[in-house]
């Protein structure tokens, strides 16, 4: 198979070698081309024809969300793009954008260390997607030559020969346990592509929902906050970043924090339920960890909880499923089909823990009926 071909737009010559470098360490991946602004971009992606553009926000004369916009109104396919962004409220606010403009992923560039540092901070980010780039293309390459072989095949005629049998695998066999009734909560888990995932899915939910819902989103500090203000002026619910101590509501959204840890207690009234915000070790190399808040979920909603996993790479959350399932909640999974990455929903899915598993489209519908 060819390698993927990465196009780098940065407007400076350090980080367009930094990239460069980390590209040129991944097998499979190569630089096609490179771009100093959106502006030379636009005249040369059609050129380098990439697979995936590593693409800076802050550049002179067209930056990456001008450049996303003028690709959107011309009607140009997009590559896959990942988005180079700084750790502050700017950059959080022009990178949900980016998402919702049609941007893969993002990474964050460091704001300190030695270049040495810093290029092994970026490695440890860019890496993943663009490995995951490389896995999607094998897989499509392997299916398609699979199709070309059978459309050359020529079935045989029934009244002499035998009928070819095509082995079909079989569904996830489920594992049943009993849903002693509606839920209570709420539980979402998602990550590459959960932007706009969440962006088409809470919108859909109405104000009186009647629960609250929890949200971990794989994201660094500043940007959950920008996330959480997009999607509460997208929805009829109410969403905010969660601070320590807020007190679970019907009809409130509460996004886990960058670079920290959510999960859910008991308020000393006996009645109420509270989220805490902590600094406990990343899981799964995680912080907010979907893992960590299902978990303590499992715990307090027994039988009263439904857990959803969607879009993103790895598997963050699918331990913290297996606890909400034994405990009696209600598990949702994204299909493959409509995932940005087919990745954490995988394995819940492939265990037969989900009880349902349904494209994005039909979420929020799904979610609602576990509440009834």
């Amino acid at each position: 198979m060819d390698p993927i071909r990465i196009m780098v737009v940065d407007d400076t010559i350090l980080y367009r070698k930094v990239i460069g470098d980390v590209i040129a360490s991944i097998p499979g991946a190569e630089v096609c081309g490179t771009a100093a602004n959106g502006r030379f971009a636009l005249t040369k992606i059609n050129t380098f024809k990439p697979d995936l553009i590593t693409l800076d926000i802050e550049m002179p004369e067209m930056n990456g969300l001008e450049l996303l916009e003028q690709l959107k109104k011309t009607g140009t396919k997009l590559p896959r793009i990942i988005m180079l962004s700084t750790l502050t409220t700017k950059g959080g606010d022009m990178t949900i954008r980016a998402l919702e403009l049609g941007a893969f992923d993002f990474i964050t560039k460091p704001q300190s260390g030695t270049a040495a540092e810093n290029m092994e901070k970026i490695r440890a980010q860019l890496t993943p997607a663009i490995t995951s780039l490389i896995q999607e293309k094998k897989f499509r390459s392997r299916l398609s030559n699979t199709r070309a072989t059978l459309a050359r095949t020529v079935l045989p005629r029934e009244s002499k020969e035998k009928k070819t049998v095509i082995p079909v695998t079989p569904p996830p066999r489920r594992i049943p346990r009993t849903v002693s009734r509606p839920s209570e909560v709420v539980a979402i888990g998602i990550s590459t592509g959960g932007p706009n995932a969440l962006a088409a899915m809470l919108p859909k939910l109405p104000a009186d929902i009647g629960v609250p819902l929890l949200i971990v989103q794989h994201m660094p500090p500043v940007f959950t906050k920008s996330l959480a203000g997009s999607l509460n002026n997208k929805c009829a619910i109410e969403v905010k970043e969660a601070e320590d101590g807020d007190l679970l509501k019907p009809g409130l959204a509460l996004i886990a924090p960058g670079g920290k840890q959510m999960r859910v207690e008991a308020h000393r009234d006996g009645i109420h339920r509270l989220v805490r915000i902590t600094d406990d070790p990343p899981e799964n190399s995680c912080r907010p960890s979907v893992d960590y808040l299902f978990r303590s979920i499992a715990g307090h909603y027994v039988g009263r909880a439904t857990g959803i996993i969607m879009t993103g790479m790895g598997q963050d959350g699918f331990k913290g499923l297996q606890k909400m399932h034994e405990n009696g909640a209600v598990i949702l999974a994204q299909d493959e089909a409509s995932c940005t990455v087919y990745g954490m929903p995988k394995a819940p899915a492939e265990a037969g823990i989900t009880d349902k598993v349904v494209p994005l489209s039909e979420m929020a519908r799904a979610l609602i009926n576990t509440l009834k």
